[in-house]
């Protein structure tokens, strides 16, 4: 199964997740003429669009899918924050329960962010064993067992961020809101030490903030504490899960 990166971060968010017959996609944050190239224009591949919570740079570009008659798979509160075209292709998360989007078999959890109903994502296949996708949210309130790859957020770093409000370049308004909705790099590596990694492969930090983290510093501590092959999620990385 390969991972590819198609955006991450305030300019857009999509991740798919694909082996030679059938995808997924995780964020409607980039167009559908981008996420058809990554799939060699084969669309009918691709099974279904997850999509974590209603704000532009995740779900910008939601209408495309539906229009092209993909399913897409939101909560109810995420549905009811978007002006949707149609409600055709569109199905709603019950959080806890597990549902199949082709040969993947997903559930959903609860995240912390200033969004309607906003959701992280444990998804399973037998190519790749369970991935966990959460990004957007401020910590994770739980803990899972048996993940093979987690891909996460890591949107900040809490020192540059100070900086960046001392020096003025971030106003105290900005830093409430980055605090109460992002994802650390402390928090990023806490929950990671809280969980149980034995079984994991791969981390891929996502979303990280251009003007309030260092990638390199951010892959060196993690790798540091996991000792798992940690990347930098940026736009067309490949990997093979």
């Amino acid at each position: 199964m390969e991972l590819r990166i198609l955006g991450s971060g305030s300019n857009g968010n999509c991740y798919l997740l694909q082996n030679e017959t059938e995808a997924i996609v995780i964020e409607a944050g980039v167009s559908l003429k981008e996420v058809k190239k990554a799939v060699n224009f084969n669309i009918s591949k691709i099974a279904g669009a997850l999509v974590s919570h209603e704000h532009g740079d995740h779900a910008g570009h939601v209408g495309e899918f539906i229009e092209a008659q993909i399913p897409v798979y939101l909560s109810k509160g995420t549905l009811e924050k978007l002006s949707l075209p149609n409600l055709f292709n569109i199905k709603t998360i019950e959080k806890g329960n597990y549902f199949k989007v082709g040969s993947f078999r997903v559930v959903a959890y609860d995240t912390v962010h200033d969004a309607a109903e906003p959701l992280l994502f444990l998804i399973h296949h037998k190519e790749m064993g369970v991935v966990l996708f959460a990004t957007d949210t401020s910590y994770i309130k739980y803990q899972f067992n048996g993940l093979n790859n987690i891909l996460i957020e890591c949107n900040y770093c809490k020192d540059i961020l100070e900086t960046n409000v001392k020096n003025g370049i971030v106003t105290p308004n900005r830093y409430d809101r980055v605090v109460m909705n992002h994802c650390s790099l402390d928090t990023c590596n806490e929950f990671l030490l809280s969980n149980d990694l034995s079984k994991v492969n791969n981390i891929v930090l996502l979303h990280l903030s251009d003007q309030n983290s260092n990638e390199n510093e951010c892959k060196k501590i993690i790798e540091q504490i996991t000792n798992k092959n940690v990347y930098i999620a940026k736009k067309h990385l490949k990997i093979n899960l």
